[in-house]
């Protein structure tokens, strides 16, 4: 799936350039489940700050985070697949839960 408006992904995710109200992102649905999700990411340090500002989340939180883009960074993007969901698909389990080696939940937060 792709064509979700740019305000709802997350704040790295950068816009399609051919509309921009759109992010340059994807989700990839298995049996009503997404499995993957990714896109562009942003890659300049004043796309980043103006984000930042326009969704009214403080700069001062993601310092860490935004110092190797001050620096210059590639244009660049990202993926990653929820293993659990894959199989909790494939062997058409009821729960995520049952697919994880560790599951946690409001009661269990250690192994």
């Amino acid at each position: 799936m792709t064509g979700y408006p740019t305000e709802q992904r997350a704040f790295y995710t950068a816009p399609d350039p051919a509309r921009p109200f759109y992010s340059n992102a994807f989700d990839l649905i298995f049996r009503g489940v997404e499995l993957v999700s990714g896109g562009q990411r942003l890659h300049r340090y004043p796309d980043y700050l103006a984000v930042l500002e326009r969704r009214d989340m403080p700069a001062a939180s993601f310092e860490s985070y935004l110092e190797a883009f001050k620096h210059g960074m590639p244009p660049h993007g990202g993926f990653a697949i929820g293993l659990e969901r894959l199989i909790m698909r494939l062997m058409e389990l009821p729960n995520i839960r049952e697919a994880t080696l560790f599951p946690r939940d409001l009661n269990r937060l250690t192994p």
